[in-house]
């Protein structure tokens, strides 16, 4: 089986074989406590128009996400895990967008089988990847915007090509490295109101979840549910 590393969106649109698409700030660790929360699936897309438009026609009940980090006009929820954290979704069929994350899904066109990815599913994660033996397993880390590398999306891909490839991996080295990084204090900056420190604390519990995010194509789209190993 053959490990291959990309980055951003580009990386995303020439991801093959079993594919993870990152997003740890905070695209993919909120679509994971929103799954935990209840939510049926999270349908996802590249527009904010396309989230508006699902919501509008009855597909999905609410919209979460950002543009530029901020929860988009006429949104439900923003792109914030210990926002949803608090909100029990009882089945509802969600639909997000993110800048980086949901436009990586999008992305990945010729993936085999897809998974949305972060540090709070990391092991399951793996464990879904190496089913089946596929001969490539591609991690993307999005990095801000699909547009620029991050800490926090480079270390979980380093992580998760461990525990592919069979190693236990060292969740507490990666949590330093990231802490030490740039984009973790941008929790804690006051003019950044909507980065919030329970955001930081959520996307750096490493394993928090069981489960993988395994997105499929469906009638409304790209549609992400909870996927537990056997």
């Amino acid at each position: 089986m053959r490990v291959v590393l990309e980055s951003l969106l580009c990386g995303a649109g020439r991801a093959a074989g079993h594919v993870a698409v990152i997003d740890v700030f905070r695209a993919f660790t909120t679509a994971a406590v929103a799954l935990a929360n209840g939510a049926s699936r999270i349908v996802m897309v590249g527009t904010v128009e396309e989230a508006l438009d699902l919501r509008a026609r009855g597909v999905a009940q609410a919209c979460i996400g950002e543009v530029r980090g901020r929860m988009p006009p006429g949104f439900d929820f923003g792109n914030s895990p210990f926002e949803v954290s608090a909100v029990q979704f009882q089945g509802r069929t969600l639909v997000q967008r993110t800048s980086a994350g949901t436009r990586g899904i999008v992305s990945a066109k010729c993936a085999e089988r897809l998974y949305a990815s972060s540090l709070v599913t990391a092991s399951a994660t793996a464990r879904a990847l190496v089913s089946g033996r596929p001969s490539c397993v591609t991690l993307v880390a999005m990095g801000r915007d699909g547009m620029v590398r991050t800490d926090e999306d480079e270390s979980c891909a380093l992580h998760l090509r461990n525990l592919v490839e069979g190693r236990a991996g060292d969740p507490d080295a990666v949590r330093r490295v990231i802490l030490a990084g740039s984009e973790a204090g941008r929790f804690s900056d006051p003019g950044r109101p909507h980065l919030r420190p329970g955001d930081l604390d959520i996307a750096l519990d490493v394993d928090r979840y069981d489960f993988a995010v395994r997105v499929d194509v469906e009638d409304a789209g790209l549609a992400a549910r909870m996927e537990r190993s056997i």
